[in-house]
């Protein structure tokens, strides 16, 4: 499952690059740190990023997930300090929904 959300990552940064002069480089996807200090968006960009991906996840795994709810902004390790993190939490939203990798 973590190798699928990490190609839905991949694909919104992509998404993201078609409109960007300065292309972000994907070549360690793994360690782009997302917000906060030496992150890659400001809060306005993390949001939209992370629309896109919660758009990304329902139409390829048809499931809905927030991706700025209480339960992700409130952990103590941010799910935003990066891409690995971020997949870690959407991987545990995904499995304790019950949705499999065979989706």
């Amino acid at each position: 499952m973590k190798d699928r959300i990490l190609e839905l990552v991949r694909s919104t940064f992509d998404e993201i690059n078609l409109t960007r002069s300065e292309k972000i480089p994907l070549d360690n996807i793994l360690d782009i740190g997302l917000y906060g200090e030496n992150g890659l968006f400001d809060s306005m960009h993390l949001v939209s990023f992370l629309s896109l991906l919660e758009e990304q996840i329902e139409d390829e795994l048809d499931f809905q997930v927030s991706l700025t709810s209480e339960k992700a902004v409130s952990r103590r390790v941010s799910p935003f300090s990066s891409v690995t993190n971020l997949v870690g939490f959407i991987e545990e939203e995904l499995q304790d929904a019950g949705v499999s990798e065979a989706v």
